[in-house]
């Protein structure tokens, strides 16, 4: 039985070109998969982890679900009530942690396998309007619960009343929100977690891997990035021994459908840092400017940002396809298929706060950073495709550097069989040396990815599409205006 979540694993064949094996040398042009049948679940900020062949998401308010291949999901529990099938007496079984943070609910929950073969969930809670919260771990010999609470290993928030163990006292700008947990192995098998919301910043600690607790003397633990009330939480980590890097994933902004969230990447060569983004830009820099709350000019320009509010357009006006504050999210590799995916929930164009979870495949670049495909998972393929199959209308679609509640909406061009761009942008499109990374050289500059053919939903049809990456971290995305057929 083997428990995979996106850390210290082989994930070498998942970072190659495409995402494939073969580390990046030409192949057949993939052909048309099946049509996917989709099952929908909400479970906000999902945290992934793979049982039996079963893949399971927990988030907040103790909502988790389940699904055999990532495309039709299944509800286990959702919310903080009596008889939730993961803590069943969530309000006597975890009540310092819910008086502590003067709240009935609980955040974002983390879940990992220990070497015991238990299950440890990290849980958190917190009040909302302050960083007054708790974070604890519970454990469970059952991946689906019960979980059973072994006590808080932080509070965040004390009042001037109360000194940290090294005897100051909690400042908000500068100390962390202990909230939104991940765990993970490094690639020497230490055991870390890492944490944070808005407040003081994102931290590190690294954990005692026999019992999940936080080795002593750390007191919060290191810290990575953020602070001054910036709006920068949900910390997920991996590594890639294909690349040497450790790769935080992080979500900017609000997560509410007017708050702008968004998912970007950092990367180190250590767990605890220093993070830097594509353009070299320390992430310990990103941060707000003193005496301010939700400074988010001064983080914008920090951070590779992968996704963020887009919908689609075609001939007839904007299709309802697209994403509004998709964040939160985890990451996952399939040692033996060798895709890589990314797990967020993510609201809807027109469809106010009601949220569900979305799996998305990833791959690497050859500039060492992870682009997204721009249909949700199907199964899809990744490779070389011939210049008649990439030729046609597109719609290319720019993620952009801002945090913004503005839908980003895409402007037409064509790529030609000879290999040039015109329209909207122009340019040349070509695949690498044969390889499975697609390249878009247009007049801002080259930009490099992979190109696929996806599911458009609003077609209910896979049409060809392609994500791509400029060495300074703008994410541009293409989907074919039209249909394409067999």
């Amino acid at each position: 039985m083997e428990i995979r979540k996106w850390t210290a694993l082989g994930i070498a064949a998942a970072l190659t070109l495409g995402g494939c094996t073969g580390g990046g040398q030409p192949a057949d042009e993939p052909g048309i998969p099946n049509s996917p049948e989709f099952q929908e679940a909400s479970v906000h900020d999902p945290s992934i982890l793979l049982e039996s062949g079963t893949y399971y998401v927990f988030g907040s308010h103790l909502m988790s679900a389940k699904s055999d291949d990532l495309m039709s999901w299944t509800q286990i529990s959702n919310g903080v009530r009596p008889g939730n099938p993961l803590i069943p007496d969530p309000f006597e079984e975890m009540k310092e942690a819910l008086q502590w943070a003067e709240t009935q609910t609980f955040w974002a929950a983390d879940v990992i396998r220990l070497a015991d073969g238990k299950y440890y969930m990290y849980y958190n809670a917190c009040r909302g309007d302050s960083p007054r919260s708790a974070l604890g771990l519970a454990v469970a010999d059952q991946i689906e619960g019960p979980y059973e609470d072994l006590g808080l290993l932080l509070r965040s928030g004390m009042d001037m009343s109360e000194p940290l163990p090294d005897g100051s006292f909690y400042d908000a700008t500068i100390h962390p929100n202990t909230v939104d947990p991940d765990v993970f192995f490094d690639a020497d098998g230490k055991l870390w977690m890492v944490y944070g919301s808005y407040s003081g910043g994102i931290y590190i600690l690294a954990l005692d891997p026999e019992t999940g607790k936080p080795l002593e003397g750390q007191g919060y633990g290191k810290k990575l990035l953020g602070g001054n009330h910036s709006r920068i939480e949900a910390p997920y980590m991996l590594y890639s021994p294909e690349t040497k890097y450790y790769y935080l994933f992080l979500s900017y902004g609000g997560l509410t459908a007017d708050g702008g969230y968004q998912i970007r990447v950092a990367r180190s060569e250590k767990p605890d840092g220093p993070f830097t983004d594509a353009t070299g830009q320390a992430m310990l820099d990103a941060k707000g400017a003193e005496g301010t709350i939700f400074d988010d000019r001064s983080i914008e320009p920090y951070g590779v940002k992968l996704v963020g509010n887009f919908e689609w357009e075609e001939s007839n006006g904007y299709d309802g396809n697209g994403y509004v504050s998709p964040g939160h999210n985890s990451a996952y590799y399939d040692e033996e298929s060798g895709k890589a995916f990314l797990v967020f929930h993510t609201r809807f164009p027109g469809r106010g706060e009601a949220h569900e979870v979305r799996v998305h495949q990833m791959a690497m670049n050859s500039e060492g950073w992870p682009v997204m495909l721009p249909g949700r998972y199907a199964e899809e393929l990744i490779g070389v495709f011939e210049a008649d199959t990439v030729a046609g209308d597109y719609l290319l679609l720019n993620h952009g550097q801002d945090i913004t509640a503005e839908i980003k909406r895409p402007v037409p061009i064509r790529l030609h069989e000879d290999g040039t761009v015109s329209g909207s942008a122009g340019g040349e499109w070509s695949f690498v040396d044969g390889s499975r990374e697609f390249m878009l050289e247009l007049e801002d500059g080259i930009y490099r990815g992979v190109f696929a053919r996806v599911w458009d939903e609003s077609k209910e049809a896979f049409v060809p599409a392609f994500s791509v990456l400029s060495k300074e971290g703008s994410a541009l995305w293409g989907r074919a205006a039209a249909q394409e057929e067999a």
